[in-house]
């Protein structure tokens, strides 16, 4: 699940819902564009909203959104603790922005408070009723606490809200996984896809697939997966692993040196590309991937098994 930031000036993957946002105008400092803007950089964004805070030129809802905006950059950066500060020092200067309850609900879920990041996003529904990006950040903590019926019902809302929400889409995708149902999962992470294509919801989609023995259409999502990015070796080894299932096996091997490459540290990928140098024929190849998954993993059973059914090859 993704839980969503909230800016004064407009959303990151929304249209504005905020009322009465603060918001740029000509002449404004450059900080203060720098500060509001949709796609300033964390360290960015902190740097121009502390130049707005310390010289002291802005009041009211516009401060505010300076120091929310800090706080979301913070957030970004994993900075909870400052975070935090900033967005109460927001909440105490305005208490009625939505978008710093919402922010703020997002800094406790990173911290696992789930119970107040709740409070935060009711807060924030209760000031704003219609404010999608709430209830989508609300369904995600109500399905981290294992609540599906919850989750659901508020991404409903979150999509009923804003339609064009692609997050939602993919969150209510997979609680619909969650709860096995598979054609509405694909239903949602299709959706997602058409608003806004991304390496989670075409693995995501890819997984459903798999799961119903669709797995042309899995290797697929996973090959687009791989395209978007193909420095991320999960489209990699899972499109390896239809095609082991298959009986692709020089295919499953490619998949799992580009996976290998980006992430050495997996062991069922080391497990897996010793499964198909095996199939090949490659004996000593497939016994040095076998003991490099034994190396990361001692107790893998597979591993232990296929070696010692290549008794001494080294």
């Amino acid at each position: 699940m993704r839980i969503l930031a909230c800016l004064t000036a407009a959303l990151l993957g929304a249209a504005l819902t905020l009322p009465n946002p603060p918001q740029a105008a000509a002449g404004d400092d450059p900080s203060w564009q720098t500060c509001i803007g949709a796609t300033t950089a964390p360290g960015d964004r902190v740097t121009a909203c502390t130049a707005m805070i310390d010289g002291k030129t802005q009041t009211g809802r516009r401060l505010a959104g300076a120091y929310c905006n800090r706080g979301h950059g913070l957030t970004e950066k994993r900075d909870l603790d400052a975070a935090l500060a900033d967005l109460n020092e927001a909440i105490k200067l305005d208490p009625a922005f939505a978008c710093a309850y919402t922010n703020r609900g997002r800094v406790y879920a990173f911290k696992q408070d789930l119970d107040h990041a709740i409070a935060d996003y009711d807060e924030a529904i209760r000031i704003d009723p219609a404010f999608a990006m709430a209830y989508n950040n609300r369904g995600d903590a109500w399905l981290n606490k294992g609540d599906l019926d919850r989750a659901l019902a508020d991404l409903d809302l979150a999509i009923k809200y804003n339609p064009e929400l692609s997050t939602a889409y993919g969150n209510r995708g997979f609680v619909y996984y969650r709860k096995r149902d598979a054609a509405h999962a694909i239903a949602d992470f299709t959706t997602e896809i058409r608003l806004e294509p991304n390496v989670l919801a075409y693995l995501n989609r890819g997984n459903v697939y798999r799961e119903t023995e669709q797995l042309d259409r899995a290797a697929a999502d996973y090959g687009e997966a791989a395209k978007i990015a193909p420095t991320d070796a999960r489209g990699w080894r899972n499109r390896g692993m239809i095609r082991l299932f298959q009986g692709d096996n020089k295919g499953g091997l490619a998949d799992y040196d580009k996976a290998l490459q980006y992430d050495p540290a997996d062991v069922y990928s080391w497990n897996n590309r010793g499964q198909a140098k095996l199939r090949l024929g490659d004996k000593k190849g497939a016994a040095a991937d076998f003991r490099k998954a034994l190396e990361l993993q001692p107790g893998l059973k597979s591993a232990n098994e296929a070696l010692a059914r290549l008794g001494g090859v080294r």
